[in-house]
């Protein structure tokens, strides 16, 4: 995975996939990074605090620093890092 600007980025969820399935690949830290609307920054919380539902189409659940399950839609996630290094990214929405 790249993060060039010009190269095409593949969709989210197919990263997330990647690192559930791809035993090579899937070893590490990784973090994942979402637009908050409210706070108007980009959150970075564990993947180890993420969970999916294979039939929920539309967004993925966040456990915040609350302890509160955030539900954030797939097209709010910004970023994924991995071990430190940024691995995915996209423009953030309606950023200032």
């Amino acid at each position: 995975m790249t993060t060039s600007p010009t190269a095409r980025q593949p969709p989210i969820k197919e990263v997330l996939h990647r690192i559930r399935w791809d035993p090579v690949f899937g070893q590490g830290r990784f973090e994942l990074g979402y637009w908050d609307r409210v706070s108007r920054q980009i959150v970075r919380v564990p993947l180890t605090q993420v969970r999916t539902d294979p039939a929920d189409h539309f967004a993925l659940r966040v456990l915040d620093a609350e302890g509160c399950i955030v539900e954030v839609p797939y097209h709010r996630v910004v970023a994924v890092w991995r071990n430190g290094d940024l691995i995915w990214q996209r423009r953030a929405p309606n950023r200032p």
